[in-house]
């Protein structure tokens, strides 16, 4: 499974997953629910930094998360301003962005299988809703898989699209979305093939 994991030997590496994701929900309704001003709301996002510097990440992995975020900073700022404040979008921005660098902090510092086996075990009351809790598993496993995955088929068609000299368009959306069908239709076969011959071996 592909996972954005990076190894290490801090405080936060060592927490267990399931104590991770509950301090990380009451870190959200925190930020979400607390009365922010703008300088709470800053200070929300200096202390989602402080966090990635006890997780042994470093001011350049911040960094690097933050611009992941930037087309949400973008949204909230553009909506906020047009809709509220200019106030209210420093605001809301720094909360939200804070509580999205925290999340991308969990799974910095945790394995992909050690989150779903944490989230596996939270869904446990819910079988009586006759739910499944590892199939529930399961299926976010593929989709943490598939996140890289179609972001590489992404940078593929631009590629392509560049090196012939053609500006990218809707055929682009087109084309990526062919290959992402193609590709699960791959892990579907994939995951059938492996169903019949542990079906077997059983047997």
């Amino acid at each position: 499974m592909i996972s954005l994991y990076r190894p290490g030997a801090s405080a936060l590496h060592r927490m267990p997953a399931g104590a991770k994701l509950a301090t990380l929900a009451v870190l959200a309704l925190v930020a979400s629910l607390w009365p922010h001003t703008i300088w709470t709301a800053i200070g929300t996002l200096g202390g989602a930094f402080l966090l990635f510097l006890a997780g042994g990440q470093g001011p350049i992995v911040f960094v690097r998360q933050l611009w992941a975020a930037k087309w949400i900073v973008v949204i909230l700022v553009v909506t906020q301003v047009l809709f509220v404040s200019w106030e209210a979008a420093i605001t809301v921005s720094a909360r939200v962005v804070a509580v999205v660098l925290m999340a991308g902090l969990v799974t910095l510092t945790t394995r992909t299988s050690d989150l779903l086996d944490a989230l596996e075990r939270a869904m446990g009351p819910l079988r009586v809703l006759r739910v499944d809790p590892a199939r529930v598993a399961f299926v976010l496993s593929l989709t943490i898989a598939a996140i890289p995955v179609i972001a590489s088929l992404a940078h593929q068609v631009g590629e392509a699209h560049r090196a012939r000299g053609v500006r990218p368009g809707p055929r682009v959306i087109v084309t990526l979305l062919v290959l992402a069908l193609r590709h699960a239709d791959t892990v579907g076969d994939a995951i059938t093939a492996r169903a019949a011959v542990a079906e077997m071996r059983t047997s």
